[in-house]
């Protein structure tokens, strides 16, 4: 059973402490004692380490040994309309463990009204939500979270390949837009645009288009906004991670 990891904001001295809820979640739920072994990562590097002390809202670590941790496949930063907020903070959860490097949450003309001037109050706990599924997934660090913006200005994030999925027949395969295997490189950087429910306006795809961005499909059917962003991300990350492999 692989050991579980905890995300600390710094190690110095060969020495590293957890806070907060996660101190006294491994404290009191996990029952941890001094001695015990954990892996824990300041977003850098993960590394084997012990409990040396424990306290009411600390927990105190000594480094024992680096641990190998490969890099990402590729970096991957998904532009998401904004959708009731359940099924947005399922989209947050499952595309971190995914592996997505940044999640940019946008305001498109079909999101639902107030959805914007909402989600600004929702940035913080996105992020925790991130935060305890790269724990979970046992990530070296949890992907950025920006706040939300209008589409327009997430039009103009750079990445040198950047595809928005068209549901209107006519865009190719996804996995017909991506490079073969040969161009693909861990330094290569990805942005997945998703709409929302109801799809984009035709204003809306011929901006994406005039910005540059490739329309491409998932298919003949409709999917819900948070599907399609979850099977084209592992679309993407299992494409960048398998041509490692070969």
């Amino acid at each position: 059973m692989a050991r579980r990891r905890f995300l600390v904001d710094r190690i110095h001295n060969a020495t590293a402490e957890l806070h907060g809820d996660d101190a006294r979640h491994l404290a009191r739920v996990l029952r941890a004692e001094p001695g015990q072994q954990y892996e824990i990562s300041d977003g850098t590097a993960a590394y084997l380490a012990e409990i040396t002390a424990i306290q009411k809202d600390r927990v105190s670590f000594r480094i024992l040994e680096p641990i190998a941790a490969p890099p990402d496949p590729v970096h991957l930063t998904l532009i998401a309309a904004l959708i009731k907020f359940d099924r947005f903070e399922w989209l947050i959860e499952k595309a971190t463990e995914l592996g997505a490097a940044a999640i940019l949450p946008v305001n498109a003309a079909r999101s639902d009204k107030g959805l914007l001037e909402a989600a600004r109050k929702r940035v913080e706990r996105w992020r925790r939500i991130a935060f305890e599924s790269s724990q979970q997934s046992r990530r070296l660090r949890p992907p950025d979270i920006a706040d939300p913006q209008p589409l327009a200005a997430a039009l103009a994030s750079p990445a040198g390949l950047r595809y928005f999925l068209d549901e209107q027949p006519g865009a190719p395969p996804l996995l017909a837009a991506i490079p073969p295997p040969a161009e693909r490189h861990n330094s290569d950087t990805v942005a997945l645009l998703i709409g929302p429910e109801g799809g984009w306006t035709d204003a809306e795809r011929a901006l994406a288009i005039a910005a540059g961005w490739t329309p491409v499909s998932l298919g003949p059917l409709i999917l819900r906004a948070e599907t399609a962003a979850i099977s084209a991300a592992a679309m993407l990350l299992h494409a960048w991670w398998a041509a490692r492999l070969e």
